[in-house]
This record gives C-alpha cells, sequence and structure tokens, in this order.
C-alpha cells in the first residue's frame, strides 16, 4: 500500500488542479486579462503576453498550455496572424518546458508564411501539421477569423469561418514517423505556438465545449492509403490536384467532401476561352464569386489561342494560377485544330504533324503568361498508338527548353498518363516544376495513381513542385497579354 500512495497524491493534486468545463456547454477559457488558467514554457517565456484583451504570440520559439483534459471537445477561438506569420493550436497535448509539442495534433494557422529555402512551409491555417495538410489558405493575413476544431473519439474536424476545411479519421495504430509516435488522438490539453521573432500571432475570445463519448468512426479510406497519404505529407509534398472542373455533375461540396476523404487538395478551373462557358470578363468574374470561399485553389484553364484577346490583365489575375494546353490551335493550311475530336484534327503527314505541333508548343509556352503546361505531349487518337515512336528525344528537349525557359511548370496527367517518365526526368534535370492534374470528365476523380507513379519512379521532392505565385510574380501581371494570338 505505501508503494501506491505517493502516486495516488499526486496524481489527485494533478486532476483537483486542472480546470473542469462541464459536457454540452461552451466555456471562456482566456478571460482576456490575464493567463490565469494558463502555463507558459520555459523556454522564451516572453515570447508569449496580453496584450489589449489577445494573448500575443510572437518571438523565439515558446508555447502556452492551458491546464485542462478533454477528449471529446469543440474548441473555438479568434485568431489574427499579421503578414508572413507561423502559429498553430495543439490539441491532445502536453505541457513541455520546451520544444515542439511531442504529444497530439497540431492545427497550423499559416496565411502567408512561406520558410527559407532550407525549410520551405506550404501547410496552411487548418493544417493537421504532418498528417493532413491544407495548403489553400481560406483566412488572409491581418484579418480576424474564426477556427473551430471538433474532436469526437478518432475524428478531427477543422473549420475556418465556420468552412469546414480538414476531416480526418485516424486509424487504428496509424503510421507515424520516427519522434512522431505520440502524434495522434487519445486525450490532453491544448496549447497556443509562439513560433519565430518573424511572425505575430494573436487570439482572443477562446472557448472549449467538453462532448460525451461517442462510438469510433469507422475510416473510409484503407490502412494503405492513409499511411501514403501521411508520408507525404510529413516530407512536406503538396498532394494537390490542380486540373479539375465541375463537370458531369461535380460540386464544390463533392469536391471537398473528397478531398477531406482522401487528404488531396484540389484546385477548380472553368474552360474559359471562345465557345466555352466563361468567354469575357464579365463572365469570368461571376464565375469567380459563385467559387469565392470554397476551400480550392481557383485555376484558369485557358482554351484556345484567342484567350488572350478576350480577357483584360487584370481578370486574368484574379485566378491563382493560370494552364493551358496545345491541344487547340490553326495549322499552316487554316485549319482549326481541336486535337481532343477526331473530326476536328488533320494529320496529313505524321511526322510534319509533330513538327508543326512542337512549333506551335514553342509559341504558345513562349507568349502566354500561363504557369502551367498541362493535358502534355497528347496526341490524336490516331497517333497515341505511336506515342513512344513520335515523341523523340529531340522533341522532347525542344519542349522541356521552353518550359524552362520561361519558367512553366509541367503537367503530370492522370487521365492521359502523360508525359512519361523519359520527359518527366528530363524536366527536372533541367530545373522544370510539377504540377499533378486529373482533367475529369466526371465525378470520378481517382486517385492520382499515374502522378504517384511517377513521383516513385521520378524520385520527385517537394521542391521540385509547383507552388502558385503571389500576386507581384503572376506571369500576367509581369508579362501581359500578348498583342496578338499565338495561332
Amino acid at each position: 500500500m505505501r508503494k501506491l500512495f505517493f502516486p495516488l497524491i499526486i496524481l489527485f493534486v494533478f486532476t483537483a488542479c486542472q480546470n473542469k468545463v462541464p459536457v454540452g456547454e461552451w466555456q471562456t477559457i482566456f478571460d482576456g486579462e490575464t493567463l490565469d488558467g494558463w502555463k507558459k514554457a520555459g523556454e522564451n517565456p516572453e515570447s508569449i503576453s496580453v496584450e489589449n484583451g489577445m494573448i500575443k504570440c510572437a518571438g523565439e520559439r515558446s508555447h502556452l498550455f492551458y491546464n485542462g483534459d478533454f477528449k471529446n471537445f469543440e474548441f473555438e477561438a479568434e485568431i489574427k496572424a499579421l503578414e508572413h506569420s507561423n502559429s498553430g493550436v495543439f490539441i491532445h497535448t502536453e505541457y513541455q518546458e520546451e520544444g515542439w509539442p511531442a504529444k497530439g495534433y497540431e492545427i497550423q494557422v499559416n496565411n502567408s508564411y512561406r520558410g527559407s529555402v532550407k525549410f520551405p512551409e506550404r501547410r496552411k491555417t487548418g493544417s493537421i501539421y504532418n498528417v493532413r495538410n491544407v495548403y489553400y489558405p481560406l483566412a488572409g493575413d491581418n484579418e480576424w477569423f474564426t477556427m473551430r476544431i471538433k474532436v469526437v473519439e478518432n475524428v478531427v474536424e477543422v473549420f475556418v469561418n465556420d468552412v469546414k476545411v480538414n476531416e480526418y479519421t485516424e486509424p487504428e495504430n496509424p503510421w507515424r514517423w520516427d519522434g512522431g509516435e505520440n502524434v495522434k488522438l487519445s486525450h490532453g490539453t491544448f496549447a497556443l505556438q509562439a513560433h519565430d521573432p518573424g511572425s505575430t500571432t494573436y487570439y482572443r475570445n477562446i472557448r472549449v465545449k467538453a462532448l460525451p463519448e461517442a462510438e469510433p468512426a469507422t475510416p473510409e479510406v484503407d490502412k494503405e492509403w492513409d499511411t501514403k497519404v501521411t508520408k507525404l505529407m510529413f516530407a512536406g509534398f503538396p498532394l494537390v490536384d490542380y486540373h479539375i472542373h465541375l463537370k458531369g455533375g461535380l460540386t464544390l461540396d463533392d469536391l471537398a467532401e473528397n478531398s477531406q476523404r482522401l487528404g488531396i487538395n484540389y484546385g477548380v478551373a472553368p474552360n474559359c476561352g471562345l465557345y466555352f462557358p466563361v468567354t469575357n470578363d464579365e463572365s469570368l468574374y461571376a464565375y469567380m464569386n459563385e467559387v469565392k470561399g470554397s476551400p480550392t485553389y481557383k485555376g484558369m484553364q485557358a482554351e484556345g489561342r484567342e484567350w488572350v484577346t478576350l480577357f483584360s490583365p487584370e481578370a486574368v489575375a484574379e485566378f491563382d494560377y493560370v494552364f493551358t494546353d496545345a491541344m487547340t490551335f490553326t495549322d499552316k493550311k487554316g485549319r482549326r485544330n481541336r486535337i481532343w475530336i477526331p473530326e476536328e484534327v488533320w494529320v496529313d503527314d505524321k511526322q510534319q504533324f509533330m513538327d508543326d505541333l512542337v512549333e506551335k508548343i514553342e509559341a504558345i509556352f513562349s507568349q502566354e503568361p500561363v504557369d502551367i503546361y498541362v493535358n502534355p505531349t497528347v496526341l490524336p487518337d490516331e497517333l497515341m498508338p505511336e506515342y513512344d515512336q513520335l515523341w523523340t528525344k529531340e522533341r522532347m528537349q525542344r519542349v522541356v527548353k521552353v518550359l524552362a525557359d520561361n519558367g512553366i511548370a509541367l503537367e503530370i496527367n492522370a487521365r492521359y498518363k502523360t508525359p512519361g517518365a523519359e520527359m518527366i526526368k528530363m524536366a527536372k534535370e533541367a530545373g522544370i516544376k510539377f504540377s499533378f492534374g486529373t482533367n475529369n470528365v466526371t465525378k470520378n476523380l481517382g486517385e492520382l495513381e499515374y502522378c504517384l507513379q511517377m513521383l516513385e519512379e521520378c524520385e520527385l521532392t517537394p521542391n521540385d513542385m509547383f507552388e502558385p505565385k503571389p500576386d507581384a510574380e503572376k506571369p500576367v501581371n509581369v508579362i501581359g497579354l500578348p498583342d496578338k494570338i499565338t495561332g
């Protein structure tokens, strides 16, 4: 009995000192004036302070821990991150004197912080850090937004301004990296993070609601997929499909649900050009209003060569990125080819067609202000059986050169399964960035199978991957629109 007495006293004192929150009722856990009920980490405590009714996190790494213990709960806070700031809310964690908290999950707060060349940071606000990352920030810098985190048994949901941006159902015994064995759900407290001297983040109106026990949820994906995605997330690999269309009945709600089920982020793009749904500035702005507020990137598919005459640079710059292909062009006989439609493509001579196509690709990507070459190297149906023979090394080199010279990314396309590994390796050596794209025609988006195959076969790294540019670096803002169409 004496051997049990001392540990029982410690357990009693620890439990008695914790703040209790009634189940089902919102309770404020920051009084706006003091840090009563909270405890600073031992390292750099000066990085955490109370200022004008807010908790301010600014300075060298430090953490502020709440004195409580929760399993199922909803946590809510109003947050404002200054420009290029990084912070986070830890859940199911425990007090540490120093270092990054090793227990529980960090829910990332980062709207624009990009890290460094050596340690780039793409995980944005709402990420379940290193496990299910979000790459599109729904909140902006220098403005208050609300983050709500809900945990019920093995399910974590994250909301930004009442829009669900992340959901993760944790399987039994999930894969975790060395040192990350405790990065999982259990029970614990909350912590707020001061990340670095260049980051300043404010928290206010912090409250929590304890939730009752419930039955664990069954994951919708198998353990193999969960492990594959988590390994990519931990490596910092941006798992984003930038080439999605709202076609075949696919809605933004479907897209969000698919993203949260699979862990794949998405970029949705309308077809913009002659005879397409978006054909001028007015229809472009109308479309952008429709998709505003969705937790997805907003891309533009620039269709045909006429698109450069249909939109203003200011309207084009509304998109996060612009992509195009070389599947629509006018040949030397004045015939408008759309090579995915057998009735609208003319192949008088195979080799001449290929030479003309490469010439068109060079013209398009040396003059049009786009970010990504999509549907790359796709040929008319009648030529696809000879794809490997027609795409000679010399032709591939010419395409790679024009992309490298103009800073344009190369899509690895899941639908067409192009380009092949030889060209991807050639492009990687030339320093070209890559994007993943499905170019769906139905609601079935797949799981980027070909893209992930090429990732492994060609040994792509996170630094090889495309990332949308800031406004000042967008091609349309740098080079403008050409005076005439490129063919």
